[in-house]
């Protein structure tokens, strides 16, 4: 990417402009100025699904865009940097890295939930996670709140649509209880046995995805992402440049066709609940299941995160914020001393409790 398409300068005074997520507009800190977003494309076109299937076959130029991405050689993440930035550390990791002036071909994204929460919000939510925590080492808790800015990320993910049709072979369980006559230790008494009565049934299930969303990176633990849904995808803003001012972009490392493979797997885990409904009963069994999935398509889009990346006593602590609701996730650290600390006071009360019970006995 050229530089003009992630700076934008302040018709006023000439220094950067930047999103600001309270506001939704472009502000200059210099000089205080503002500058509105100005779409280049409606909604509706923004949010125009791409036909799977051709996209494989090849996508024409103007769904491609060049990136100039760097990868981290210790986590794997792939940052977009500007092009006049040579050295930097990781978001992902904190690991110092130096970039190169080498380009990428990716597909464009299509849309993107812009931040509404600002860094001071993001590191507030943080450290308020980090204080519920109480086996966390006192001195990172010190040194998230007094650490380095927080890093805006937006994180790539595809989202799918699918039509599908599925025809099932099954059985029906149905629980019933016999009476039996047992004997124990000399006495005889009648117990109700529980039984299941297999009946075989056979249907059909129908079922359309709507933006099944899978995560394009694996820069981060997937459980980390995945603990800061739900995404308000309904909200969905045309991309445009100007989103990203001030805040950085990750490139895609999960390619459109394993993406899709992961969605896949997703329907199919939906639709084998669908099944289980029809096929009613007690219990459900299913023997055979063909799917016919029909006009997929997809959308490549970008979403909001907060990232902080501390480096404690030797180790990497990565904690993770959703930019829109505040959500939280992150590595969880635990002191030893403040553990060992736990289970002598527990020892000690134990103890007390002990000595006082054989007392009163």
């Amino acid at each position: 990417m050229t530089e003009a398409e992630h700076r934008f300068p302040c018709d006023q005074c000439g220094a950067d402009f930047r999103f600001d997520p309270e506001a939704g507009l472009l502000r200059c800190d210099h000089c205080g100025n503002t500058a509105p977003i100005e779409m280049s494309q409606t909604r509706a076109e923004a949010l125009r699904e791409i036909d799977f299937e051709a996209a494989l076959a090849g996508l024409s130029p103007d769904e491609i865009e060049e990136k100039r991405l760097v990868k981290c050689q210790n986590c794997g993440a792939t940052v977009e940097f500007e092009p006049d930035i040579h050295a930097a550390e990781c978001p992902f990791c904190a690991t110092p890295i130096v970039t190169d002036t080498g380009t990428s071909r990716q597909i464009k994204p299509k849309a993107l939930l812009a931040f509404s929460l600002t860094e001071r919000a993001a590191k507030e939510a943080m450290n308020n996670w980090l204080g519920k925590l109480w086996f966390a080492p006192g001195g990172l808790k010190e040194y998230a709140r007094k650490g380095r800015k927080m890093q805006g990320i937006y994180v790539p993910y595809w989202t799918f649509d699918a039509d599908t049709k599925s025809r099932y072979r099954g059985q029906r369980g149905t629980i019933y209880y016999v009476s039996r006559t047992v004997t124990r230790n000399g006495k005889t008494e009648t117990i109700q046995e529980q039984k299941i009565r297999w009946t075989n049934v056979s249907g059909r299930v129908a079922r359309f995805f709507d933006d099944v969303l899978v995560l394009a990176s694996r820069s981060l633990p997937k459980a980390f992402t995945d603990a800061l849904a739900p995404w308000d995808l309904s909200e969905l803003t045309p991309y445009t440049p100007e989103f990203l001012a001030g805040f950085r972009a990750e490139g895609y490392t999960v390619e459109l066709p394993d993406g899709y493979d992961e969605a896949e797997e997703y329907m199919e885990r939906v639709i084998r609940r669908d099944v289980k409904f029809d096929i009613g009963g007690d219990r459900q069994r299913i023997d055979q299941l063909n799917t016919d999935i029909r006009d997929v398509t997809f959308k490549h889009i970008l979403l909001p995160v907060w990232l902080a990346a501390y480096k404690y006593r030797g180790k990497t602590y990565r904690f993770v914020v959703n930019g829109r609701t505040g959500s939280v996730k992150g590595e969880r650290p635990y002191s030893a001393i403040k553990i060992a600390f736990a289970v002598i006071v527990g020892l000690i009360v134990a103890g007390t409790i002990g000595y006082f019970l054989a007392g009163v006995e």
